[in-house]
């Protein structure tokens, strides 16, 4: 039993301490579930306390019906990635020519992921593909650049050297780095290209995002051009 005297009056935290302590307190005094009225969050009304438990149960409820449709929907939208993603891998696979192998995964990222914009570079390759458009025109400061991230890169433009590769340079309010290595390299060996993708729409690659299936994108792409490198 609670005990206080004139120097100690009782407090809302001795009361909630009590009642959080005494699980059986309402079982000695049930009639007082039904006679505490509170105030209720939607509206002025006062409520029982079991309605107000009640009320609570359902906003939980909700709550929970909320993160289980977005759990649902973000696993729809990981499906269709993926399916989107083996398609183009797959199309990938039927490239014959090396020289056509670049611009068939750039054209196959615009239209598989419906990105406006890809640009693509690789360096290191062999004699016969130094004169191609995709070989061309890299600096060391982007090659070194490329090699330093260890992830792909997703937000704003902030002077990149590899956005001026894109057709439209000024309309990549947002873009995705993403640096090419071998296949078995790590994630901090040398890249040897770079793939961008670039949108009009600023909250299309934003910093933070999750990058999984970028970095599927990298590690596949990396794979298919390994065959264009120097031996």
């Amino acid at each position: 039993m609670m005990k206080t005297d004139g120097m100690n009056p009782i407090t809302e935290d001795d009361i909630a301490n009590y009642l959080a302590n005494t699980p059986d307190f309402f079982t000695r005094h049930a009639q007082l579930l039904s006679e505490v009225q509170l105030t209720s969050p939607h509206g002025s009304r006062a409520v029982s306390l079991q309605e107000r438990q009640a009320e609570m149960l359902r906003e939980k409820i909700k709550a929970l019906e909320h993160r289980l449709m977005d759990m649902v929907r973000h696993g729809n939208e990981n499906v269709v990635i993926a399916d989107r993603l083996h398609r183009w891998a797959r199309n990938l696979f039927q490239v014959q020519s090396g020289r056509a192998l670049p611009a068939t995964i750039s054209a196959e990222i615009k239209h598989q992921f419906m990105v406006p914009q890809v640009a693509i570079k690789v360096w290191d390759v062999d004699s016969r593909y130094g004169s191609e458009v995709f070989a061309e025109g890299v600096s060391e400061d982007a090659r070194s650049f490329a090699s330093s991230l260890t992830q792909p890169y997703c937000g704003v433009n902030s002077g990149f050297e590899a956005v001026n590769w894109l057709d439209d340079p000024a309309m990549a309010m947002s873009i995705a780095l993403i640096p090419l290595r071998e296949v078995a390299s790590n994630s901090t060996g040398p890249a040897f290209g770079m793939l961008v993708l670039a949108s009009p729409d600023p909250q299309r690659f934003q910093s933070g995002m999750g990058t999984d299936f970028l970095e599927r994108i990298a590690e596949l792409a990396g794979a298919a051009l390994s065959r264009l490198r120097a031996k």
